[in-house]
């Protein structure tokens, strides 16, 4: 009887011990945890991209001065400035008009005076876009084709699009002018009378 009881007191020793080592090696599966919780990391490379830099706005020209001048012109934010793309119609043939940039989004007198001034967040004088200072509203003038319409591609370097900086131009007005931009005289280049504005609008 001794010798039985003494063999089952072993047993059960042997028993407890094979426990205790399986525990002890369980926390092991854990470790691998950094793996899983990295995942998550890669969210940033699909993550949407900060406001304004791929913007889209687009500017519904309407008559301005009693013309007859209207259009639809695109905006789109890139890594160089603003791409200003569309079509103006309804001008003389073959004619030459003042292109800009306003500081107000009101296009609501008859004459787009509500519009106010260039957009001209830096306060620079009047210039060239491209050659020294100038508005960040100065934009190249526009050219009309024998049919009255110009088709506009400009790149804009001096502005944004739905960034909300101070330059950046969404919510303000485009307007055509009557006249070509001399790019000289102060404040507004002589462009004479607004025949055309529209106000910036996000897509």
């Amino acid at each position: 009887m001794t010798r039985i009881t003494a063999l089952l007191a072993f047993a059960s020793v042997a028993l407890l011990a094979g426990c205790t080592n399986d525990h002890q090696e369980a926390p092991a599966s854990p470790a691998a945890s950094p793996t899983t919780a990295a995942s998550p990391a890669s969210s940033p490379t699909g993550s949407p991209a900060p406001a304004g830099s791929s913007a889209r706005a687009h500017a519904v020209l309407a008559s301005a001065s009693n013309s007859d001048v209207a259009g639809t012109l695109s905006f789109a934010s890139t890594d160089q400035g603003v791409r200003i793309t569309g079509r103006i119609t309804g001008l003389k043939p073959d004619s030459t008009h003042g292109f800009h940039i306003h500081e107000h989004g009101n296009c609501s007198t008859p004459d787009a005076s509500s519009a106010g001034g260039h957009f001209n967040p830096t306060q620079q004088p009047h210039g060239h876009p491209g050659e020294g200072q100038r508005h960040a509203g100065d934009l190249p003038n526009q050219q009309a084709n024998a049919e009255g319409v110009a088709t506009v591609d400009v790149l804009a370097k001096d502005i944004q699009l739905g960034t909300g900086s101070n330059t950046d131009i969404l919510g303000d007005a485009v307007i055509v002018h009557a006249q070509p931009d001399d790019y000289s005289s102060q404040p507004s280049g002589n462009s004479g009378a607004r025949i055309a504005c529209g106000v910036i609008t996000r897509d």
